[in-house]
């Protein structure tokens, strides 16, 4: 057990205890959170002790816990009917989703095809991406995480156990993120440029052709890997070089998509349009849903190519459809953008006071705050992140690490003013209670 019991009651510790005795270890727990209910950006734990959510079902919960709109749409559809199979059947609520998906797609003319979750939407771009070119070899980027089903196993790079004891399914040559902070080639030449020039000059010249490539997968920010927001321009370049050689763009919108970064989709910061998007968390509330946008170009497979038995749920459907709506109605998007401005300027105003915090970096409520033990040689502090991180919960905020030694905050869109002025104050107080303790540890040696 990776976690300490700390902070959870008698109540919290007793589940604990029989989840220990009957589920699998293969999964990770963060800290000792046993929840009982929630709602908007708080969660109750079978103790009853109350925290503030800065990290929203991993960035699902984008309109919060229980909005009443969803709540509402999920209660109509249950009491219709929640199974068909939308691989064999019809039914409006799949057919209204796509639509509402079509109208926000980060691309024109384009069709959808629905899944379960984030992990299926990425296998569904790479079947797509072989089906429609006839090749089988595809780019991916150190860091990155798209799933743990063997196809998006293989593009997944950002923890070693989580590819250990399994062979690859796909063939992968993975490149550095463009990473402005830590730039893994060249530190003098722009960190996009430097990937790029690799790409171009060592990969396509010593490794792979690039007509052999049926498409490159890549986040607008990488989640997993740091939450780490790209150089400036890589992206219009790697679009150039997929037009080049009929290479598609899949880009991997789970985590960053439906307006956690202040738009629709993250690539449109970046002033390209993709061939693919993969899509989940955010568009369900929590409900399992996923899938794909793609050019209705490259949407050339034949019936039966492709389906799935619970993809495109007509509940997950309904939940989903009303997600979207409230996002738009409410103008969470718009309010992800200030609210994330709000707590990235106030982080970097505590960046001068708190040397451990190297780089405060994202869009929207797409927030990664990285710690290191020296400003000048960036050495990762990642005992201290996970002191902040547990120090927190105990003092009633929820947040989770990314990278080797970052937090990520990704509250709800439409969390209050001064819920998020709670969790700050909060996070400051971890924040310094774990330098204190580092420093006396140092001190002590």
């Amino acid at each position: 057990m990776k976690f300490s019991l700390s902070g959870a009651g008698p109540k919290g510790q007793a589940v604990i205890q029989r989840d220990l005795a009957s589920l699998s270890p293969s999964y990770t727990r963060e800290y000792a959170l046993v929840v009982d209910r929630a709602q908007g950006s708080e969660i109750w734990d079978v103790d009853g002790r109350r925290y503030i959510d800065f990290m929203a079902g991993v960035a699902v919960l984008n309109v919060g816990h229980r909005h009443p709109a969803v709540v509402t749409a999920v209660q109509e559809q249950v009491d219709k009917f929640w199974h068909i199979c939308l691989s064999d059947f019809f039914y409006p609520q799949a057919v209204d989703l796509a639509e509402k998906l079509q109208s926000i797609a980060p691309m024109d003319n384009t069709l959808i095809y629905l899944a379960n979750s984030g992990t299926e939407a990425v296998e569904s771009a790479i079947k797509l991406a072989m089906y429609k070119t006839g090749r089988s070899k595809f780019l991916g980027f150190l860091g990155a995480f798209h799933g743990r089903t063997l196809g998006s196993l293989s593009f997944t790079a950002s923890k070693a156990v989580q590819r250990e004891n399994y062979k690859p399914g796909v063939y992968v040559h993975h490149l550095p993120y463009p990473n402005p902070y830590r730039p893994q080639l060249l530190p003098s030449q722009n960190a996009g440029d430097a990937v790029l020039d690799y790409l171009e000059e060592q990969i396509f010249h010593s490794l792979l052709e690039p007509e052999d490539i049926a498409g490159i997968l890549v986040e607008p920010i990488q989640g997993e890997g740091g939450y780490v927001v790209p150089a400036p321009g890589f992206f219009p370049r790697l679009r150039e070089i997929c037009d080049r050689y009929g290479i598609l763009l899949m880009v991997d919108e789970i985590q960053s998509g439906v307006g956690r970064t202040g738009r629709w989709w993250a690539i449109e910061h970046e002033d390209v349009e993709p061939d693919i998007v993969c899509f989940a968390k955010g568009v369900g509330s929590g409900l399992p849903i996923g899938g794909i946008i793609a050019r209705k170009e490259h949407m050339v497979w034949r019936p039966g190519s492709h389906g799935s038995t619970f993809g495109g749920n007509p509940v997950a459907a309904a939940a989903a459809l009303a997600t979207l709506n409230v996002i738009e109605q409410e103008g969470l998007i718009d309010k992800a953008a200030a609210t994330g401005d709000m707590i990235m300027d106030s982080v970097r105003e505590m960046q001068t006071r708190h040397p451990s915090i190297g780089d405060v970096r994202g869009r929207g409520l797409m927030i990664g705050i990285e710690f290191v033990l020296d400003q000048l040689t960036k050495e990762r502090a990642v005992a201290l992140r996970n002191t902040i991180i547990q120090d927190a919960f105990e003092e009633g905020l929820l947040l989770i690490p990314c990278g080797r030694n970052a937090i990520r905050m990704t509250p709800a869109l439409n969390i209050s003013p001064d819920m998020v002025k709670e969790g700050l104050q909060i996070f400051e107080k971890s924040l310094t209670k774990a330098e204190q303790l580092h420093l006396s540890r140092m001190t002590a040696v």
